[in-house]
């Protein structure tokens, strides 16, 4: 039964839990900066340590600082006393820019006299400019005024000495102190009423605002009324418990979001835990790159919609908006477990294609087609890195001395193959011109020095050829020669007939030589006629082993033939490979260690058929596998025994002209032979 966390119906409901989740989550977000709720509250222990008393004081503060330190009255701004020093300069600085036809500096004049001509130049367009200014603070000003105006739960007094601003009868600050909740602002000194309202980490909201003033002329004055109080209480209070449970739902629905989002990323792409293959979909072969675009696009168009205010809509676009983004985002997240996150990008696959394109060039291309490719290639690489060029430049000149080093390097290989050093290699890395210039030549040497020790092994082998036929032959030839000149004088009968037994022997062992020798060079020379048919090998060697029953009792050796319990079929010559198997069986007769096992192994590897003949040698095998099967070569050095030492090279060459392999393998004393033939198989 497939696993029920890996199903498809849990993960449509998981992921339907955290498209809710996420819908709850914005939902209370809104929610709060809709109800202007100030999480901050939560913690807050009353309502004068809260950033809405803090608001409400800043709204009748600053106004109250900014008109009796600054405005003053409408006289006072027209009369230019409100526009600083940087203000003027601003003015000047803005002016400046909006000219048609910039003021001409002139260069052998120092800046103060270049400021002052300008000034005298366009003097009338500043003071117009200055006008306009004055005037936008007597609109500031009036506005200021009306926020004031609009206020009726809060009396307040303010005054520079000159003027003097309030919404009600009172200038005394002990008619405010009569108040349970008021500010006092004089003389160096700031009075507020309870004390939670100065031990609040918001006191510093509108405290910057009162140390503009001059401690000296103004003072600020205001008090709360208490049923205006009451009210304000009472909705921080409210406003608190809405915070709590907007908080406590938006806490849910982020844990809900994480549980419900690492979960599908846990499965998503998976049929179960053990499950190592990544499943993709259709979905899935949307570029990654299109795909975080898209995402990016969702979250901004969703975040524009927040901050622009269109909350109904919002809402009504949410669960489309951030389904899509979630079924985008767990894209990446199979790509990222497929290890494909960048590979399945397009750009990732354009460059690609263009980086074959170029190398497909380079590597199959002409030298003439990459010349051009180069002279027209490096200019658009240039143009399209004008930025960077120093560094494109560095690059181009680091690839050239790369290149010029590698020739450098063929061009002193060369000189040294050209001396003679035929095993010196030269060593071009890469994949270039250069680089297949350097393997090719190489080859050329290792091919020169493959003919050289070719050319060296013949003439070591026909010297030996000749050293060993020539004292092959010359035993039984000269024994020949001495019994005959013996023949000739003896008169004994019984002698004789010694003498012609010995010559008989002799002219044998000469034929038998001379026959080998004939044999092994019609083998070798390919010329033999091939008669290729069914064989069934196991039958051949079978009948094999007991025709030879006489030569296996009298040297004591047990043969064990392990086959496989099928026909097997093999396509050869019969006569050819019952020759090579027969020389085989001579030389385990001539070389084995009496009274040992002799093991014979058929396998059967699909396409071949493999024949291994094993045994332990009589004699000290001291020398290599390749030099046994060379021609004249016996197991004993000391040339006793009677073999000719061809009928391993004789077995080889019968077995290769019938489309096998033979193989010779030398483990210690341990000998061993492998025939490969082909399988016979029905057409």
């Amino acid at each position: 039964m497939r696993n029920i966390s890996h199903a498809l119906i849990t993960k449509v409901i998981v992921f339907l839990l955290a498209v809710v989740c996420i819908t709850g989550t914005v939902k209370a977000i809104i929610n709060m900066e809709v109800n202007e709720i100030h999480l901050s509250s939560i913690n807050q222990k009353n309502y004068f340590e809260s950033r809405a008393f803090a608001d409400e004081s800043y709204r009748i503060i600053s106004p109250l600082a900014q008109i009796i330190g600054k405005y003053k009255s409408e006289e006072h701004i027209l009369s230019g006393k409100t526009l600083t020093k940087e203000d003027i300069r601003q003015i000047e600085r803005n002016f400046y820019t909006e000219l048609s036809y910039p003021y001409e500096y002139n260069p052998n004049l120092s800046d103060k006299e270049n400021h002052r001509i300008f000034k005298e130049t366009y003097a009338d367009d500043i003071n117009r400019k200055k006008d306009e200014s004055m005037r936008e603070q007597v609109r500031e000003f009036y506005r200021l005024l009306s926020t004031l105006e609009a206020n009726k739960g809060i009396i307040y007094y303010a005054s520079n000495g000159e003027q003097v601003f309030s919404n009600s009868g009172f200038n005394k600050k002990e008619q405010f102190e009569a108040y349970s909740t008021y500010m006092l602002f004089e003389d160096y000194q700031q009075k507020m009423v309870p004390n939670e309202a100065k031990e609040s980490r918001y006191f510093d909201y509108f405290m910057h605002e009162i140390d503009r003033l001059n401690p000296q002329t103004d003072v600020i004055y205001m008090a709360y009324k208490e049923p205006y109080l009451q009210q304000k209480i009472q909705e921080w209070e409210s406003n608190k418990a809405i915070s709590k449970r907007l908080l406590n739902e938006f806490l849910v629905y982020v844990a809900g979001l994480i549980l419900t989002f690492v979960y599908l990323i846990i499965v998503i792409g998976r049929t179960s835990f053990k499950d190592k293959e990544v499943h993709l979909n259709v979905m899935d072969k949307l570029y990654n790159d299109l795909n975080i675009v898209i995402v990016i696009s969702l979250v901004s168009m969703s975040i524009a919609l927040v901050i622009e205010g269109f909350h109904d809509i919002y809402m009504l676009l949410t669960v489309p908006i951030f389904s899509i983004a979630l079924l985008l985002i767990l894209s990446l997240v199979k790509h990222i477990k497929n290890r494909s996150i960048l590979s399945h990008t397009l750009i990732y696959q354009l460059l690609k294609k263009a980086f074959l394109a170029v190398k497909h060039v380079f590597d199959s291309g002409s030298l003439g087609v990459k010349t051009v490719l180069l002279v027209i290639g490096y200019p658009v690489v240039v143009v399209a890195t004008f930025f960077m060029f120093p560094i494109t430049i560095g690059l181009a000149a680091w690839l050239a001395l790369k290149k010029v080093k590698s020739f450098n390097r063929i061009k002193e290989g060369v000189e040294q193959v050209k001396n003679g050093e035929l095993h010196y290699r030269i060593e071009v890395g890469g994949k270039g011109e250069f680089s297949q210039l350097a393997t090719n030549i190489n080859r050329i040497t290792d091919g020169l020095n493959k003919s050289v020790d070719s050319g060296i092994k013949s003439e070591r082998l026909k010297t030996e050829l000749i050293t060993n036929v020539s004292h092959d032959i010359r035993t039984p030839l000269t024994s020949i020669i001495t019994y005959v000149d013996l023949l000739k004088i003896e008169n004994n009968p019984e002698k004789i007939a010694e003498y012609i037994d010995v010559l008989d022997q002799k002219s044998k062992r000469l034929k038998s030589l001379t026959d080998d020798l004939f044999e092994a060079a019609k083998a070798s020379s390919g010329s033999m006629p091939v008669q290729l048919e069914r064989i069934d090998i196991v039958s051949l060697l079978t009948q094999g082993i007991g025709e030879m029953d006489e030569k296996i009792e009298a040297s004591a050796l047990d043969f064990k033939l392990a086959h496989p319990t099928e026909k097997v079929y093999v396509e050869a010559d019969g006569k050819l490979l019952w020759r090579s198997i027969e020389n085989l069986f001579s030389n385990i007769f001539k070389y084995a260690q009496p009274a040992s096992r002799v093991y014979i192994d058929v396998e059967d590897l699909e396409n071949e058929i493999r024949v291994t003949f094993k045994n332990i040698s009589a004699y000290e095998l001291n020398i290599s596998a390749d030099e046994l099967m060379e021609r004249f070569t016996r197991g004993d050095e000391s040339r006793t025994s009677q073999g000719s030492g061809l009928g391993l090279s004789i077995a080889e060459s019968l077995i290769n002209i019938q489309r096998g392999k033979f193989i010779v393998q030398v483990d210690g004393d341990l000998f061993k032979a492998m025939i490969y033939l082909p399988k016979f198989t029905k057409e």
